[in-house]
């Protein structure tokens, strides 16, 4: 049978179709070019449809963080020794919290002294000694352990042997008639002596035990044989063996360990033959400054 449509009519539909084509490709391509030419893109896009976003302001990246987002605490901070920092919190701002658990220590003021002549109530024999400057501290607030039993130190006994030898140069005989106490003899030296004078006037000349000097093995009672009387004695200051002492002990590396008017400082009553042995270089300074060893360490 013969076809309906003539060969031109065939021919029709692929014309129209690349002819649509055609003005699509057009369209595409004035409209790409416009766009290039208004420099459009997708940022462009939204805030067209979302004009209030123009208004937002873009936060750079290298913008600090805010201050409660910073890291590190207020002590990280270095301090300058030269310039003492100032707080700048408002007078009304409460003061920082102590952690829980861990209870404020209170410094004593600025000036404020410790009453060397007291017991603290509290304190408690330590397990080590207390050493400073390679100086051991025995007294009132620094005890020793009850075991620390070192007997006398060989070091402060050949010191005194070599001071008494050059006494004896000047007609002096001293004698050391008490050095090293251990802790089970200092209790019942103690106890005696609050038995007769009572704990109060006892406190003033004797130490508890585990406070005494006598503990460490470097003090020294001294006297002059031939002079018994002045032995533990005031009058032993005013004796030609005391006077020599106190003028000559500095150069063989002892100390008039409780010199008059220093009771508040080293905690007892003047003792004129009284000695420690805290080594020459020590000793000199402290008897060139005319201090006590609390003074000298740097204790009270």
């Amino acid at each position: 049978m013969q076809s309906r449509y003539s060969p031109n009519q065939k021919n029709k539909k692929p014309y129209i179709k690349w002819t649509i084509i055609g003005v699509l490709a057009l369209l595409l391509i004035a409209a790409a070019s416009w766009l290039y030419a208004h420099d459009w893109d997708a940022e462009h896009a939204t805030r067209a449809v979302n004009p209030s976003e123009n208004q937002q302001t873009k936060v750079p990246e290298t913008q600090p963080a805010k201050p409660e987002e910073k890291s590190g605490k207020p002590e990280d901070k270095a301090e300058d020794p030269a310039k003492p920092e100032v707080s700048t919190a408002p007078p009304e701002e409460a003061p920082a919290k102590t952690a829980p658990g861990k209870p404020k220590t209170e410094k004593p003021a600025a000036g404020e002294k410790t009453d060397a002549t007291q017991y603290p109530d509290t304190l408690a024999l330590p397990k080590e000694p207390t050493v400073i400057n390679n100086i051991l501290l025995a007294n009132k607030q620094h005890p020793l352990p009850e075991t620390y039993a070192p007997g006398e130190v060989k070091e402060a006994r050949t010191a005194f042997e070599a001071m008494r030898a050059d006494a004896l140069k000047a007609g002096i005989d001293l004698t050391a008639f008490s050095t090293y106490r251990d802790f089970a003899r200092q209790k019942v030296l103690y106890a005696g002596y609050v038995a007769k004078d009572g704990q109060e006037a006892a406190d003033r000349y004797s130490a508890r035990p585990g406070f005494s000097e006598h503990q460490t093995g470097l003090a020294f009672d001294i006297g002059e044989s031939g002079q018994e009387q002045h032995w533990a004695s005031a009058s032993f200051g005013a004796t030609k063996g005391g006077k020599w002492l106190m003028k000559n002990a500095h150069k063989y590396g002892f100390i008039l360990r409780y010199p008059k008017g220093a009771e508040k400082i080293t905690g007892y009553m003047h003792e004129s033959w009284h000695y420690r042995f805290v080594g020459q270089k020590a000793a000199t300074e402290i008897y060139s400054k005319g201090i006590t060893l609390e003074e000298y360490l740097g204790v009270n």
